[in-house]
C-alpha cells in the first residue's frame, strides 16, 4: 500500500497508465505523432508551389501560433483531466449538466482517430511493402507505376496491412507509455538520421540546384495571394496533429514538472524540421532526373521509386527511404491507437490489452474492405475535411471557451519558471479558436486545405 502511494504521488505517475519518464521522451513521442505522410508527400510540393520561401513566412507563423496555443491546450487538459478524449470532453462540460453533453461530444474527435488510423494503417501498409521491393529490389525493376496499383487493389497489401496494425498494437500492449517513449527514442531519432543521410546525397546529385532553386526561391508575390495563406495555415494546422484528441492522451500521461507550452513549441519546431528535411531530400532528386513535381501517393509511391532507379546504389537509398517513413507512419498510428484505446480502457474498465486489441480490431477490420486507392481516398477525405477539423474545433472551443481560459491557465502554468504573458489569452480565445473554425471551413470549401 505504501509503496502504491510513493509511486501515485511521482510526477511522473499521473495515469493508471503510467506516465512519460521525461521531457525528452514526450516531446519525441509528441514528435512522432506529428510527423506523417503530410510531411513528406504534400509539404514539399506546397512550398514551391505557393512561393518558395515566401510560403515559409505565413507556415512559420501559423506553426508558431497553432503550437504555442493549439497543442498546449490538447497538452493541458489532458494532464488537467488525466484522462484522454472522452473524459477530458466531460471535464470541460462539467458545469452543464454534469459533463453528459461534453462525453457524447467527445466522441465526434474520438472518432475522428479511429477514423484516421483506419485509413492511415493502410497507407502505412503500402510503405512496408513498397520498403519490401526496395530490399528485394522488385520496386525498382517492375514499373513503379504498376508495383503501386498492385498494392493498391481491392485486397493489394492485406499481409503488410496485418503487419502494421499489428506492430502498433503490439507496442501499445506491451508497454503502455514504457513502450511509447521507448519506440518513439529509437524511430524518431533514425528517421531525422535517415532523412539527413538522403538530403546529403541528393545535394550531390547533377541538376539538384534546380530543386533548391523551387523550394527556396521567394516569389514574395504569392504572399499577396489568398490561397498560398490558406494552404500555410491548413498545413501547419494538420501538420501538427491537432484533433481534438490525440495529442490530450499524451498530455494525460505527461508530468506536473513539465513546462507545457515549452514542450509543445519544441514539438512544433522539431515537426517543422521533419517537414524541411523530406524537402531537401526530395524535390532537388526530383528536379535533377527532369521529373515533374507532384504532391501525394503518385510523388512517395511512383515518382520517387523512378528516381531511385537511376541513382547509383538507388536501391540502399530507397531502402533508407522507406525505412525512414514508415518509422514515421507507425509512431503517428500509435498515437491515434493510443487515444481511441485509453478513453475505452478508461470510460468502459476495460483492461489494458482487451481496449487495444478491439481498437486494433476494428481497424483492421474496416480497413481491409478500404484497400483500395480510390475507397481509401474517399474515405480520408471524409475523415480529414469533415470529422477531424470539426473535433478540433469541438476541443478549442471546449477548452477555451465551455471550461474557460482562466482554469485552463493554471494548468498550464504548472511547472513554468514564469506566468503566461497576458497575450497568451486573447490569442488562444479571439485568434486561435476563430482560425480553427476557418480551417475547418475552407477545408469543405476547397476539398483539403491539410
Amino acid at each position: 500500500m505504501n509503496k502504491q502511494k510513493k509511486t501515485d504521488s511521482s510526477p511522473a505517475a499521473v495515469h493508471q497508465n503510467g506516465g512519460f519518464g521525461s521531457s525528452l521522451g514526450f516531446v519525441l513521442a509528441c514528435v512522432g505523432s506529428a510527423v506523417g505522410m503530410g510531411n513528406i508527400w504534400m509539404f514539399p510540393y506546397r512550398v514551391g508551389q505557393y512561393g518558395g520561401g515566401a510560403f515559409l513566412v505565413p507556415y512559420i507563423l501559423f506553426i508558431v501560433l497553432f503550437g504555442l496555443v493549439g497543442l498546449s491546450a490538447e497538452f493541458a487538459i489532458g494532464r488537467r483531466a488525466r484522462t484522454g478524449t472522452l473524459g477530458a470532453y466531460e471535464y470541460c462540460w462539467k458545469k452543464i449538466e454534469k459533463g453528459r453533453l461534453g462525453y457524447f461530444l467527445g466522441w465526434i474527435p474520438l472518432l475522428g482517430s479511429l477514423g484516421i488510423a483506419i485509413g492511415y494503417a493502410i497507407i502505412v501498409g503500402w510503405v512496408v511493402r513498397a520498403l519490401a521491393g526496395s530490399v528485394t529490389g522488385a520496386i525498382l525493376t517492375a514499373d513503379a507505376a504498376a508495383y503501386f496499383s498492385q498494392a493498391t487493389g481491392e485486397f493489394g497489401s492485406v499481409p503488410w496491412h496485418v503487419l502494421v496494425v499489428v506492430t502498433a498494437a503490439g507496442i501499445l500492449m506491451f508497454g503502455a507509455t514504457k513502450g511509447i517513449e521507448k519506440i518513439n527514442k529509437v524511430l524518431m531519432p533514425s528517421f531525422f538520421v535517415l532523412f539527413a543521410i538522403l538530403a546529403v546525397r541528393v545535394a550531390f546529385l547533377p541538376g539538384a540546384a534546380e530543386g533548391y532553386k523551387f523550394l527556396f526561391a521567394p516569389d514574395w508575390s504569392d504572399l499577396l495571394k489568398v490561397d498560398t495563406w490558406v494552404m500555410a495555415m491548413g498545413q501547419a494546422f494538420f501538420s501538427l496533429s491537432i484533433t481534438g484528441s490525440g495529442m490530450i492522451v499524451y498530455g494525460t500521461y505527461l508530468a506536473k514538472t513539465e513546462d507545457i507550452p515549452k514542450a509543445s513549441i519544441r514539438t512544433a519546431f522539431f515537426d517543422t524540421v521533419a517537414a524541411m528535411m523530406a524537402a531537401l531530400a526530395i524535390m532537388p532528386a526530383v528536379f535533377a532526373f527532369g521529373i515533374e513535381p507532384n504532391a501525394g501517393p503518385p510523388l512517395m509511391f511512383i515518382t520517387l521509386p523512378e528516381i531511385f532507379r537511376q541513382m547509383p546504389m538507388g536501391r540502399l537509398f530507397a531502402v533508407i527511404f522507406f525505412l525512414s517513413v514508415a518509422f514515421a507512419g507507425i509512431t503517428s498510428l500509435i498515437n491515434m491507437f493510443e487515444a481511441v484505446s485509453e478513453s475505452w480502457q478508461n470510460r468502459f474498465k476495460l483492461p489494458r490489452k482487451a481496449a487495444v486489441a478491439l481498437c486494433s480490431g476494428i481497424a483492421l477490420l474496416v480497413g481491409i474492405f478500404l484497400e483500395s486507392e480510390p475507397k481509401v481516398g474517399s474515405w480520408m477525405d471524409f475523415i480529414t475535411i469533415i470529422v477531424v477539423p470539426f473535433g478540433a474545433v469541438l476541443g478549442a472551443v471546449s477548452i477555451y471557451y465551455i471550461l474557460g481560459y482562466k482554469e485552463i491557465r493554471e494548468e498550464l502554468e504548472e511547472g513554468r519558471k514564469k506566468p503566461l504573458g497576458e497575450f497568451f489569452g486573447p490569442l488562444a480565445r479571439y485568434v486561435y479558436v476563430p482560425l480553427a473554425v476557418i480551417v475547418f471551413i475552407l477545408g469543405i470549401v476547397y476539398g483539403g486545405i491539410g
